[in-house]
């Protein structure tokens, strides 16, 4: 009999993607589905990095790169450091990955033994448990609550400490819940992470930076210590996500060993991706317009879908602050959220993401996504209303 590793075996799935899938699968039988399942901007990429792909295919730079990424594009990286966060960084700590996730793999890999714990938010981004484990290590769940922002608190994190801790990792804005954490907090866990004793590190997934609202601030932990990784990258400001280009910034010491690794499994980066997400620091002007077009109109979809929710009795005790993602409880419908999300979709045609896809934490809840445009947003809160008047009378805002 032909049997599959145990690690991949007992790999979890993505429940979102099963969500899309069937999803598509209704759209295929001509069932109009209305997308708040994934995480996907719906903005095309501004025109001047298409620009700068098309420049780097008639130039020919089609080619391999240094496997960790074009010079040019890490001295960029390290600039915008120096201006936006008043961080030093050397082009040298920074490593182009094919996406966040690939440099998330190799983080883990390169920080974890057999055993190691790392720290982790529940609810979080439900991928990095599966990371932590495949990599050989173990997650430490310290819970967040939604009445206080889904906010780390440091003390929380301190009492699950052990000799084991290698990480903790952070995500701010967040997935899933799109809240922010507080320059105070993160400072209060760099301060466990202050490199004096070896680990903990601190990784900071900063995927969502730049996505954010009510005039609040991100900041990088970088700001707190120099004890930590940063997961970076362009999917998500900047609408290239089928471009596959993230990026890693690491201490000095673990820089060669990701390097190894990344020649080994990936080679580096695509070329044409490297060269056009080039053009994003190039030219700043043209990409920051594009770009604040895109924050105005994300910020009206949050405040619709937001509002809207509460109308239909759904509790969102504080809004979101970041990402495109509302995180809200559903229990009130039915304790199963996978259940009730599946549930939505065949009888409202509406995709929405179960809780639990980002850890026990995550039951009871729903998460929606208003990468959508404000018309299809309206109209899936009309669907779900009458979802709502039909299923469930007795709760229908």
């Amino acid at each position: 009999m032909d049997i599959a590793s145990k690690r991949a075996t007992d790999i979890q799935p993505f429940i979102v993607m099963d969500v899309l899938e069937k999803a598509v699968a209704m759209q295929n039988r001509g069932i109009d589905i209305i997308h708040l399942e994934v995480g996907e901007p719906d903005f095309n990429t501004p025109e001047c990095i298409q620009e700068g792909a098309l420049k780097a295919l008639a130039g020919n730079k089609t080619h391999y790169t240094h496997s960790l990424g074009i010079m040019e594009l890490r001295q960029a990286i390290a600039g915008h450091y120096r201006k936006r966060y008043k961080v030093g960084l050397d082009p040298e700590q920074i490593m182009i990955s094919a996406g966040s996730s690939p440099a998330m793999l190799l983080l883990f890999s390169a920080l974890l033994e057999e055993g190691d714990e790392v720290i982790v938010s529940d609810p979080c981004y439900s991928c990095y448990l599966n990371f932590i484990k495949f990599a050989g290590g173990k997650p430490v769940s310290v819970a967040v609550s939604e009445t206080d922002a889904f906010q780390y608190k440091p003390e929380d994190i301190a009492a699950r400490l052990s000799p084991q801790s290698k990480a903790i990792v952070i995500n701010s804005p967040a997935n899933p819940t799109g809240q922010l954490l507080s320059p105070e907090r993160m400072q209060a866990i760099a301060a466990l992470a202050d490199g004096k004793n070896g680990p903990p590190y601190v990784v900071s997934d900063e995927i969502y930076h730049g996505l954010i609202y009510d005039k609040q601030r991100d900041h990088c932990i970088l700001e707190f210590t120099p004890h930590a990784f940063v997961l970076g990258g362009f999917s998500k400001l900047q609408a290239m996500t089928g471009w596959r280009l993230g990026y890693l910034i690491a201490p000095p010491a673990f820089i060669r060993p990701l390097q190894k690794m990344h020649q080994n499994f990936a080679i580096c980066a695509p070329s044409i991706s490297q060269w056009a997400a080039l053009e994003i620091f190039r030219q700043p002007e043209r990409v920051g317009e594009d770009i604040k077009n895109m924050l105005t109109e994300y910020d009206r979809r949050r405040l619709r879908l937001v509002q809207g929710l509460r109308d239909l009795g759904f509790s969102i005790p504080v809004a979101p602050q970041g990402a495109f993602y509302v995180f809200t409880r559903c229990d009130h419908l039915n304790p199963n959220d996978y259940d009730l999300a599946f549930h939505i979709l065949e009888h409202a045609h509406v995709a929405v993401t179960p809780g639990r896809d980002f850890g026990p934490g995550g039951h009871g809840f729903i998460r929606l996504s208003y990468a959508n445009s404000l018309e299809n947003i309206e109209e899936a809160l009309k669907r779900l209303k009458a979802y709502l008047k039909e299923f469930y009378p007795s709760q229908a805002g």
